[in-house]
Order: C-alpha cells, then sequence, then structure tokens
C-alpha cells in the first residue's frame, strides 16, 4: 500500500493493518522528511487517544493529516505506534 500527498509517496508497504477501513502503516514505512508534529489530540471510545502528524510536500501543508495511536487500548493494541492518514491523502494499493 501507498499513501500520496501532493504527488509524492509520504509511507510505503505491504504490511498495513485496517481497522474501520482505514490502512495503518507501521512507523517504520513513513519518509520522515514530510512530517512534522503536532500537537492535536482526538480520543475514540474504544481505541483511545490518537496523536497527529501533519504532511508538508512541495511546499504544500496538510494539517494533522496523518494520525496514531501511541498507547492505545487493548481493543485497538494492533495498531499501536501506526499511521493512517485522511484529509486529501490518497492511499493506494
Amino acid at each position: 500500500m501507498k499513501a500520496i500527498f501532493n504527488g509524492q509517496v509520504v509511507a510505503e508497504s505491504d504490511d498495513t493493518v485496517v481497522v474501520e477501513g482505514n490502512h495503518y502503516f507501521p512507523a517504520d514505512s513513513l519518509h520522515e522528511e514530510f512530517f512534522t508534529d503536532s500537537d492535536m489530540n482526538s480520543v475514540c471510545h474504544w481505541k483511545g487517544t490518537a496523536s497527529y502528524k501533519s504532511l508538508v510536500v512541495n511546499g504544500e501543508e496538510n494539517k494533522n493529516a496523518a494520525w496514531y495511536y501511541p498507547e492505545p487500548k487493548e481493543e485497538a493494541k494492533e495498531i499501536k505506534g501506526r499511521f493512517a492518514f485522511w484529509k486529501g491523502v490518497e492511499v493506494v494499493q
């Protein structure tokens, strides 16, 4: 699977975990040079507290475009430290 933003592959892996229709990529599959930390958090009642990262590709910023669960609840332990995408990031085979 590939995650693409603004014409650039930002993550690529054959080892994604699908939860609620979202592909969660391993942290080591991210092209770190495109990611910046964000202070945004959100809470899912069964997965726990999500943290976010923003993308900057070819001068275009996509705030909070990637999320991950550093310490997910037990029911979601398979996505610990994995990243999913939204907000204009295309995930393709």
